[in-house]
C-alpha cells in the first residue's frame, strides 16, 4: 500500500506515462446524454494532441468498427501509422485483447492515463483491469461519457473505489508539461490550451 501511495506522489511526466483511449468511435459518442459531446470529443483530442507535442506514448482501442465505426480520424492523425486494435475479442475491457496489452508493455510505462466511452463500462472496465495488473491509473474525466448522468458518476465512484487517481485533461497536461521552462510550452498553449478553452491559453 505505502509503495502505491508512493508511485502516486510522483507526478505524470511524458517519460513515465502512457495514453490510453478506448472507443472514440460514432456510435459511442452519439449515445452520450451525460454531458457535452462536443466538449468530452475536444477533451479526448486535446489529450491526445499533447500527447503528439510531448512524445507520450499512445494506445487506441476500438470495438466493432464495423458497426460503431472507425475511431475519431481527428485523433489518429496525430499518430501517422498508429495501429488502432479493433478487438478481437468483443469485449469491454480493452485489455482483455491480446494485442492491446502488448501495445501497453511496449510502452514500458507504469503510469496509464486512460479514458474512454463509455465511463460505466469500457473505460471503467479497462481502468479496473489495469489497477489489477499492477499500473497506476489516472482516469481522465472530462474526457467520458455515458448514457446517462447516473451511469457516468457512478462508473466514475467505481473507478475511485479501486483506486483510480481523477484528473481533467488542463491538470494532465499542466502536469506533462511541468513548468513554462518546457520547450514544448508555447506549443501546448497555441494547440492545445487554447482549444480547449482553458483560461491558460489567454497568455
Amino acid at each position: 500500500m505505502k509503495e502505491l501511495l508512493s508511485g502516486k506522489l510522483e507526478l505524470l511526466s511524458p517519460a513515465n506515462s502512457v495514453l490510453v483511449l478506448v472507443d472514440y468511435q460514432p456510435t459511442m459518442i452519439r449515445s452520450i446524454a451525460s454531458g457535452d459531446k462536443t466538449i468530452i470529443r475536444q477533451a479526448a483530442y486535446s489529450a491526445a494532441k499533447a500527447a503528439s507535442i510531448l512524445s507520450v506514448p499512445v494506445v487506441l482501442s476500438t470495438i466493432n468498427p464495423q458497426s460503431n465505426g472507425d475511431f475519431f480520424p481527428e485523433i489518429t492523425r496525430l499518430f501517422p501509422g498508429k495501429e488502432v486494435h479493433a478487438r478481437k475479442v468483443p469485449s469491454f475491457d480493452a485489455f482483455e485483447d491480446g494485442p492491446t496489452v502488448s501495445d501497453l508493455k511496449a510502452a514500458g510505462r507504469k503510469k496509464v492515463v486512460i479514458s474512454g466511452l463509455w465511463t460505466s463500462m469500457c473505460f471503467t472496465y479497462s481502468a479496473i483491469h489495469a489497477v489489477k495488473e499492477g499500473y497506476e491509473v489516472y482516469g481522465l474525466m472530462d474526457a467520458a461519457g455515458d448514457s446517462t448522468p447516473d451511469a457516468h458518476k457512478f462508473g466514475i465512484k467505481r473507478m475511485l473505489q479501486v483506486g483510480v487517481v481523477p484528473i481533467t485533461v488542463e491538470v494532465l497536461v499542466s502536469e506533462w508539461m511541468h513548468d513554462w521552462n518546457n520547450p514544448k510550452a508555447g506549443e501546448l498553449v497555441s494547440e492545445v490550451y487554447s482549444h480547449y478553452g482553458a483560461m491558460i491559453g489567454l497568455r
